[in-house]
């Protein structure tokens, strides 16, 4: 019996076997997905006798954080069409295929396979990136929350460490050899993923399942004319843009940045308007967009490191290394290289320090982190305008402010989602902190674009950071009236383990 009992605790110690399975396909996912966003705003704004689309900075800068903010966005249908149709399991294995898929076709000569493998890539993350971390917490029964936390923080160690490899791989093919190329490797990452999913998948009956609420008959028809109604508006729209001679890539940028913006409005004010959400319910909702709205000025800064600071890195910034000078695709890896050496420093002090920190608190000093930030790159910008290339750990000292300051948003930000959350609406609450997520990087995607043609670098980074530090120091001001509001004792705010939301 003693031998029985400890076997069965031994069992309970060790992970599921579907979690590195699970772990390596997103591994490899963030791989495909960070190496490509890497070298996508230089590709888009090379010109074409480097092998480059030859957009201008700004429209290049704008694609990239709108394509940001689709992902986000996809993520929410992507969840959708798992729990109705397919189920997690084939939804993954599907995303990974279209995601191959989109890859492959950016990594095919010539201009018109561009725009449809982005599409291809958005659409498959969406399918994969919803449903791969529900099926990590599939594997655990229900009241195993220790080995459940500790299996995420797996879990996303794996997506860090594929997005530091991601820049050094393809953005070193596609960089130094062929944009192409690049866009090719992360086809072969994302094709090393599958295969292991499959296989691996094969052993683990866990991660066999179908959708928990499958359509009807009649609800399969009325998606279907839906649908159609949806692609009908949609082909009247751009057929109008067309005609009229406007169906340019800023304005279908802007389009997409206002339905970024448009879509997290109305799925909030319907939840406020909602009968299913008690009076009580309705207060701590109305505290909790607050929160959203601080999510979303973070991360319209926060995204600028892949297009703006992206940019300034291959312009303005010394990047040689014993007479070589490496790809400024390389400082992509940086940001997520701090995330793994900054997480169990912050792990230890929200379990010991954090919790004398309310909610409202760590996402106003995240704000006014991430304002300091751009305050940094506006002197680094204002030294770099007399056409000297400033030192690198300029932007290593940005990376480590804003990482920071992640640290104090985005896990605690899931934290207190998912505490907040109105009880008709405990499913789909964690797809509302996405849709912040989509609105800020939307937002961050324009903002340089706007800003080229009436005001300098240093001015642009100025005035962000600026507006984030006042915005931080504000909230610091309310942080007792959100805490009441949210009903938020300040000795039990969310002390989550740090995690990156890649």
């Amino acid at each position: 019996m003693s031998q029985a009992l400890d076997a069965q605790h031994a069992g309970r110690r060790r992970h599921p076997r579907g979690l590195a399975t699970l772990a390596m396909t997103e591994m490899w996912e963030r791989f495909s997905l960070c190496g490509m966003v890497a070298i996508l705003v230089h590709f888009l704004s090379a010109s074409a006798s480097h092998g480059g689309m030859g957009l201008a900075e700004g429209t290049s800068e704008a694609v990239e954080g709108v394509y940001l903010a689709m992902i986000a966005l996809l993520a929410l249908p992507g969840g959708w069409i798992a729990d109705r149709l397919l189920g997690a399991r084939r939804a993954v294995l599907w995303g990974g295929l279209v995601i191959m898929a989109g890859h492959l076709s950016l990594a095919a000569p010539g201009r018109a396979f561009v725009w449809p493998g982005l599409a291809l890539i958005a659409v498959g993350t969406g399918l994969l990136k919803a449903n791969i971390s529900t099926m990590v917490g599939r594997l655990y029964a229900r009241d195993d929350d220790q080995r459940r936390d500790a299996g995420y923080a797996l879990f996303y160690m794996g997506i860090n460490v594929g997005a530091v490899l991601a820049p050094l791989v393809v953005g070193y093919l596609g960089e130094e050899v062929n944009w192409h190329l690049g866009f090719g490797a992360a086809a072969v990452g994302m094709a090393f993923g599958l295969a292991q999913y499959v296989i691996g998948g094969r052993k683990v009956p866990a991660l066999r399942d179908e959708p928990v609420d499958r359509l009807t008959p009649a609800e399969r028809r009325k998606l279907v004319r839906g649908g159609a109604y949806g692609l009908t508006g949609a082909g009247a729209l751009f057929g109008t843009l067309i005609l009229l001679h406007a169906c340019s890539i800023d304005n279908v940028t802007f389009l997409l940045t206002v339905l970024a913006v448009a879509v997290p409005a109305g799925y909030i004010f319907s939840m406020l308007r909602s009968p299913k959400i008690t009076a009580a319910e309705r207060i701590r909702f109305k505290g909790y967009i607050w929160l959203f709205v601080a999510a979303a000025l973070f991360w319209a800064v926060y995204v600028q490191i892949g297009n703006e600071l992206n940019l300034f890195a291959a312009q303005k910034t010394d990047l040689s290394l014993f007479g070589w000078r490496m790809p400024a695709s390389w400082t992509q890896s940086l940001p997520y290289l701090f995330v793994i050496l900054l997480a169990p420093l912050f792990a230890s002090f929200w379990v010991r320090r954090g919790r004398r920190m309310s909610t409202p608190l760590k996402f106003a000093v995240a704000l006014i982190l991430a304002g300091i930030s751009f305050v940094v790159m506006s002197a680094a910008s204002s030294i770099a305008s007399g056409g000297v290339r400033v030192s690198l750990m300029w932007l290593v000292g940005v990376y480590v402010i804003q990482v920071t300051g992640e640290m104090c948003l985005s896990p605690v930000g899931l934290s207190v989602t998912t505490k907040l959350a109105p009880k008709a609406y405990a499913n789909q609450m964690m797809g509302v902190w996405l849709l912040a997520m989509a609105s800020g990087q939307a937002i961050g995607g324009q903002l340089p674009r706007l800003a080229h043609s009436v005001m300098s670098q240093s001015v642009n980074f100025l005035w962000q950071g600026g507006l984030l530090v006042v915005a931080g120091a504000t909230m610091m001001l309310f942080t007792r009236h959100l805490r009441q509001q949210m009903g938020e004792n300040p000795l039990a705010a969310g002390a989550a383990t740090p995690t990156r939301a890649a």
